[in-house]
């Protein structure tokens, strides 16, 4: 998420909050509707009015009362209206925001009412970044099954960056990961469980195996490079590292951001790769890949369980966090 966004979520929180206290804004939230939210999303989604009555399945005019009710409401234009469309204002942009978090979560209550319904146990989301999932996130998830088999778990494996706008967002119930930028710990309450190790990997008979290793600055300078993108806390590390040793960043590069396609790409190609070492594991004992005597992302900072502040969280969120305490515990 830009930094704007995540600026402006903190500063419609404050004021929401503060707003709260005025008996005005407590009679807007009464009147303040399911149907209210859902159009405030759906504006800021088709930035249409009638591409977003027709996703509600209302009339125009409908919308057009409705948007002109939530306005007023606000005191204040959430929306312009131009002829290519509605372009939401910086208070609109606000509660669009709002209005998404506010709908993903009522989602994920309506399902779990659903399935406790059905005689099921709920369920529980986690994000996770790669390096952690093999060994500490893995154990975890099946210790967890085997005391709740009937509870439905969700992995999802992406970059700290990525998992920290789903969890902004409340798409998941905890992130397994490092802050992104420096202004998140305003936003999410973080307890360190590990590090990875990150590995230099190049495929199997590749010329560099042989003989004696180039110097770094010469790696960086005349091999091909598969990292992963800038905005990633790995990434960043290695360049943090490249600055601190007076070197410039490699010059031919290929940013990847799915392990699976920066797997193939290793073993096809003639470039240097940097991932955890739990995530190359099984293709370094396969012998598919060999790894350098390089040391690189020594300023890597410790990943750990990430959750939103000030949030009341069901129980087996709570179970699942001393789960990874454990593993982590028995791991190191």
């Amino acid at each position: 998420m830009p930094l704007i966004h995540i600026y402006a979520c903190i500063i419609l929180t404050y004021r929401i909050k503060r707003m709260m206290k005025m008996e005005g804004f407590k009679a807007l939230l009464n009147r303040l509707r399911y149907k209210h939210l859902l159009m405030i999303s759906m504006l800021g989604k088709h930035r249409n009015l009638h591409q977003a009555a027709d996703a509600m399945y209302m009339s125009q005019p409908a919308a057009t009362r409705m948007l002109s009710e939530i306005e007023k409401g606000f005191g204040c234009q959430l929306f312009e209206r131009t002829a290519r469309g509605m372009n939401p204002t910086p208070v609109g942009e606000m509660l669009i925001d709002f209005a998404d978090n506010a709908l993903t979560r009522l989602d994920r209550c309506a399902e779990e009412v659903y399935r406790y319904q059905l005689g099921e146990r709920g369920q529980l989301t986690v994000g996770s970044i790669v390096g952690a999932a093999p060994d500490l996130v893995a154990s975890a998830i099946i210790e967890m099954k085997r005391q709740r088999p009937r509870l439905q778990v969700r992995l999802m494996g992406e970059t700290s960056d990525q998992l920290m706008e789903l969890l902004e967002q409340g798409k998941v119930d905890l992130a397994i990961a490092r802050y992104a930028n420096a202004i998140q710990h305003n936003q999410f309450d973080f307890e360190p469980l590990g590090n990875e190790t990150l590995v230099t990997v190049v495929r199997a008979g590749h010329p560099l195996c042989s003989g004696s290793l180039p110097t770094l600055e010469t790696l960086l300078d005349e091999w091909p490079w598969i990292l992963q993108p800038m905005q990633t806390p790995a990434r960043q590390a290695l360049e943090k590292q490249f600055e601190t040793e007076g070197l410039v960043s490699p010059r031919d590069i290929i940013e990847c951001s799915s392990i699976f396609a920066a797997l193939q790409l290793v073993q096809k190609s003639d470039a240097l790769m940097v991932m955890a070492e739990t995530v190359l594991r099984d293709h370094l004992g396969a012998g598919l890949i060999e790894r350098l005597p390089i040391s690189l992302g020594r300023a890597l900072s410790p990943f750990g369980i990430l959750v939103r502040k000030d949030t009341l969280y069901a129980e087996p969120v709570n179970q699942f966090r001393e789960l990874l305490r454990n593993a982590s515990r028995q791991l190191s």
